[in-house]
């Protein structure tokens, strides 16, 4: 079954290379309120979405994230768990900040980030429009944290770089549906024999690509250097958070 929303969704592509153009007024408000539209765990309404114009910002986040095109052409957004703006309420009606420290009410911030960047995307694509998100913010969260002069209980989850798409990646192949989607149980038993088929998909798809082409596989990329032992910036994530006043009843 398939319907516009569902064939935009299947065609996904991530795009990383934008025209020297930024989205209008409209294109933003359209954008900013496809995301306050967005479900939201308890009504607690708990992210916010800050747009970076300032070029010297823009360039800090591009030299954390190590991507060129971040902060290039297009748009650059940050959404932020946010619980700032629920402290501030609570106390100028009288009241402590409750469970605001918890890791249970940060990670619904986090939902409500996440999904408002999700239905952001979602809704820039039928626009017309390219989008890339940018987990590589988290490459050091302590200087993006500095460069948006955030306050505490607030933290930079995700960004997005929007605009008009300059082009036309191939469909990258995803992990058949048998490996993700399960009835009832977790199925334990994973073969890399099993995803023999899928691991020559990606080679294929990594040979033939227009740009950046090399010689590789899925589960090539599972056992590499992505995930062997070696520190980076982003292990000091709990300590960022535990700065910014979020997630402190870890010893619970």
């Amino acid at each position: 079954m398939k319907n516009n929303t569902v064939e935009q969704q299947l065609n996904h592509r991530t795009i990383r290379a934008f025209k020297p153009t930024t989205l209008s007024k409209e294109q933003l408000t359209t954008l900013y309120s496809v995301a306050s539209h967005t479900p939201t765990s308890m009504f607690m309404q708990q992210m916010s979405i800050m747009h970076i114009t300032d070029p010297d910002k823009r360039a800090a986040i591009r030299e954390v994230s190590k991507q060129p095109y971040v902060g290039a052409n297009g748009d650059l957004l940050i959404f932020l768990v946010d619980l700032y703006r629920n402290q501030q309420i609570r106390q100028q009606k009288g009241k402590d900040d409750g469970r605001l420290h918890t890791a249970d009410i940060f990670f619904q911030g986090v939902d409500d980030a996440i999904m408002a960047a999700q239905n952001v995307i979602t809704a820039a694509e039928s626009m017309n429009l390219g989008v890339v998100p940018l987990g590589s913010i988290k490459n050091d969260p302590q200087k993006i944290i500095d460069v948006l002069d955030l306050p505490k209980m607030t933290f930079p989850v995700l960004g997005l770089q929007i605009g008009i798409p300059d082009q036309q990646p191939q469909l990258k192949p995803r992990l058949p549906l048998k490996f993700i989607a399960f009835d009832n149980d977790y199925h334990r038993e994973i073969k890399l024999a099993d995803l023999a088929d899928y691991d020559q998909e990606v080679t294929t798809y990594y040979d033939l690509r227009d740009a950046n082409r090399r010689i590789d596989s899925f589960t090539n990329q599972i056992a590499g250097a992505k995930l062997d032992h070696h520190y980076t910036k982003r292990d000091e994530i709990m300590k960022v958070l535990h700065q910014q006043g979020l997630c402190t009843d870890e010893e619970i």
